[in-house]
């Protein structure tokens, strides 16, 4: 019996252990000590967790794509050393965080994950740029757009992004049902990449409300429908 109260009051101590350990392996940093980290790091792993597609329209140099939602992300990064810092980013931080975790379970001892993913990296320290060929709709063409009613509201998200999926039904609902009052817009983040960087957004999703072409109103992160309607 006694035995049995000394395991018991041992559990939380072996818990708060446990956690505390995951907590000092993973290391979720921002932009600037994530880019100083990379730079002083001989030959830094650099995993880029987001899909091929994302990769391939942009990426920080040296990164490896290794896609958090692919069948067989442990089986790649498990070639990895595990004995050695391993860096991990994807669009703006969820993707990553989770990866990072697992990375952690699997044995790595040193594992920095990107505090806002690529949107907030700015192109720091590695010598990436920008892509400077305009992709998707230009600042013209969204300046007419914002102009286009008297009060519109354009909603940046992406396919991959789980919030932007669950607003996704209602925002089409007040699409329709507000038409003669606001202009609702869906903008790909993604597919138009000039603009998301022009307005500096830090993640997704991001809904921005115009008066007169004039910016009123913001909010990144999900957002309910009841809460939504109250700014429109």
């Amino acid at each position: 019996m006694k035995l049995r109260f000394t395991y018991l009051l041992l559990l939380p101590l072996l818990f708060l252990s446990c956690h505390g350990q995951s907590s000092k392996t993973v290391q979720t940093v921002n932009a600037d000590l994530y880019a100083e980290k990379l730079k002083s790091t001989k030959n830094p792993q650099l995993l880029d967790v987001r899909t091929p597609e994302e990769f391939n329209s942009e990426h920080i140099d040296n990164a490896v794509n290794v896609n958090w939602n692919g069948d067989d992300f442990a089986a790649k990064a498990n070639a990895y050393d595990k004995s050695k810092p391993i860096f991990v980013y994807c669009k703006v931080g969820g993707r990553s965080a989770k990866a990072a975790e697992k990375l952690a379970e699997m044995g790595f001892t040193e594992i920095y994950n990107l505090d806002g993913g690529i949107m907030k990296w700015k192109w720091k320290g590695s010598g990436s740029k920008p892509n400077v060929k305009i992709i998707g709709i230009c600042d013209q063409e969204y300046t007419e757009l914002v102009n286009s009613q008297d009060r519109v509201m354009i909603d940046f998200s992406a396919k991959w992004c789980a919030p932007c999926k669950k607003m996704k039904p209602y925002i089409l609902k007040l699409q329709e049902e507000l038409k003669n009052s606001v202009k609702i817009v869906l903008l790909d983040a993604d597919e138009n990449k000039t603009i998301v960087e022009q307005l500096k957004l830090e993640g997704l999703p991001t809904i921005i409300v115009y008066e007169n072409g004039k910016e009123i109103w913001r909010n990144v992160g999900f957002i309910s429908e009841e809460d939504l309607k109250k700014h429109l």
